[in-house]
């Protein structure tokens, strides 16, 4: 498995395979090509179809800068691509087509070149599924963060404490702001109406369903208006995660130190997933990124509450169990119809699957590797149109029915 800095990435929303993805590939194609004079990028399949609604290509014209790019979107459907946010890449002097490269969006901006051979990260971890961490940190009595920190050395808090920052101040800025969210929906943000709506009678369990929802729409909302986020494990998914531990941060008065162990045993389920399955709704639907970004949360807490590594395991189960085949599909391809709301949802659902797991782990009978082959099975059974293409679903009917939400 890769580093937990390159699930953890800092960058400008609203989509990591959609805008992150693309800024990578624009970037790499000008140090391999740095004597042309224009590119051409042709976008296929999913970043065909939702790509101006997540500014893929406004994300494009900028990396490429000051050199020209054409961008031409494709929505014809294609059997030739091994993943669906698929895009060529052409570099010219004048007249003269130089090359044509295939690259890959596969989710959480993370790049894959189709022709060439392109190492963006080696492998630091030795093991790549639960049951293989769980058995070796058994064997050396580790918790999950302290596996981390043995694969990685302590260079993996200086940028966990980045991505921590990033994350608060995504939910500050998110709480702050106001007014309505770009693209043409004209959905107003939601999160400082929801923090400081106090109603007389809230009861603690209302309140935390209160406030644990208005921390994970202040990041969505932020990431929806293109502003700076942390992909966990996506642009997408990057309200679950920070709204978990900042509440219960906030509450309990827990240190940043201990945040940031929260942060890498998350890290470590986001990892298996993104190693063994996908983290891209393209391929694998919504339950690869708010599923995925579920469990993450549920893992994060549960190292916060001290439970122990089967505890851990099972709340990250139960969070993609009841996630499976959650559709990917973003009304006018924006990542804020169902999106924005999914995350509060999933936010709320972790808490949940922790508690439960607290109680009846030793019942369990579905193991983490199980579920996240089972996800991956799952998207890849998903019909096109229900993996962020922004046909189906929702999508589908707010088209036929404007105004309708």
């Amino acid at each position: 498995m890769k580093s937990l800095t390159h699930l953890y990435r800092i960058g400008r929303g609203p989509s990591s395979s959609h805008s992150m993805g693309p800024e990578r590939a624009a970037c790499l194609m000008k140090e391999l090509y740095p004597k042309v004079d224009h590119f051409k990028v042709t976008l296929y399949a999913s970043l065909a179809k939702t790509g101006r609604g997540h500014m893929t290509d406004t994300v494009l014209e900028e990396s490429f800068a000051p050199l020209p790019v054409e961008i031409v979107f494709d929505c014809s459907d294609r059997e030739d691509l091994d993943h669906p946010c698929a895009m060529d890449i052409e570099p010219y002097c004048g007249a003269d087509k130089l090359a044509c490269e295939r690259v890959y969006s596969i989710g959480g901006g993370a790049i894959r070149l189709a022709d060439r051979t392109y190492v963006e990260a080696i492998d630091v971890y030795p093991h790549n599924s639960f049951d293989e961490i769980a058995s070796y940190c058994r064997e050396k009595g580790l918790r999950l963060w302290q596996y981390a920190e043995e694969m990685e050395g302590p260079k993996l808090w200086e940028h966990l404490s980045d991505v921590w920052k990033a994350m608060k101040a995504a939910i500050g800025r998110g709480l702050a702001a106001s007014g309505v969210l770009p693209g043409g929906l004209d959905l107003q943000r939601k999160a400082g109406y929801l923090f400081r709506q106090y109603a007389p009678g809230e009861t603690p369990e209302t309140r935390e369903n209160r406030i644990v929802c208005s921390y994970a729409y202040a990041v969505c909302e932020e990431n929806a208006s293109a502003g700076t986020v942390v992909t966990a494990p996506t642009c997408g998914s990057c309200g679950v995660v920070p709204a978990v531990l900042y509440y219960h941060q906030q509450r309990l008065g827990i240190s940043d130190e201990t945040i940031l162990h929260a942060l890498a045993t998350a890290g470590i389920i986001g990892n298996i997933i993104k190693t063994n399955a996908s983290i891209s709704g393209a391929e694998c639907g919504c339950q690869a990124e708010v599923g995925s970004a579920c469990c993450m949360a549920s893992a994060g807490l549960a190292e916060l509450l001290g439970m122990d590594l089967g505890q851990i395991e099972y709340a990250a189960e139960i969070s993609m169990e009841h996630m499976l085949g959650l559709t990917c599909d973003p009304v006018q391809g924006l990542v804020q119809i169902p999106c924005i709301e999914r995350n509060a949802v999933a936010a709320m659902r972790s808490i949940n699957a922790v508690s439960l797991a607290s109680f009846l782990t030793n019942s369990r009978k579905i193991s983490f590797d199980t579920i996240v082959k089972t996800m991956y099975e799952t998207g890849k059974d998903l019909g096109k149109k229900y993996r962020e293409t922004a046909e189906g679903g929702l999508a589908k009917y707010y088209s036929a029915h404007a105004g309708a939400l």
